[in-house]
């Protein structure tokens, strides 16, 4: 953040002190817990997010995302990951937010975005659109009245006791 010149805090539980020195040296405000009701708060107050997954979401849990860039995205924020591998083609990589695959990635995408508006803006956009056309609350519920229908369906069947 330094060599940007620019400001960040970070929110997030469970960094080992390592990370928090490394955060205190680049000049990133470590803030701690945030309950999830607050966290379109801290996202206002930025212009753009970094996701960085936890390593189990990395690793042992790949193709699940956290509910960060969904949060992201449903604010209207732009959104720069580290690497996810996103297996039910949930968002589009490159549309809906943008990849970095390494550090120097990312400090090139993050003065894109920073100095140009309308780069932001289209990220804004269309992650916002995204979440509203797949990832609301009633999509989710549909979802689930979906399941329940094909369950009814089986034990009616006699598929399923």
């Amino acid at each position: 953040m330094k060599r940007l010149g620019l400001t960040a805090s970070v929110y997030g539980v469970r960094y080992p002190v390592s990370a928090l020195k490394e955060l205190e040296s680049a000049g990133i405000e470590y803030r701690g817990w945030i309950p999830n009701y607050r966290v379109p708060e801290a996202f206002a107050e930025h212009r753009v997010t970094v996701h960085v997954p936890r390593r189990p979401y990395a690793t042992a849990l790949q193709g699940i995302p956290t509910i960060r860039p969904f949060e992201a995205l449903a604010c209207g924020i732009p959104l720069i990951s580290a690497p996810w591998q996103d297996s039910e083609n949930l968002f589009h990589a490159g549309r809906d937010f943008l990849m970095a695959y390494n550090g120097g990635e990312m400090t090139s995408l993050l003065q894109q975005v920073l100095n140009d508006g309308e780069l932001a803006g289209s990220l804004s956009k269309r992650g916002l659109r995204r979440i509203r056309s797949r990832h609301t609350c009633a999509h989710r519920v549909d979802q689930l009245f979906g399941i329940i229908q094909n369950i009814e369906q089986l034990v009616v069947a006699g598929e399923v006791a």
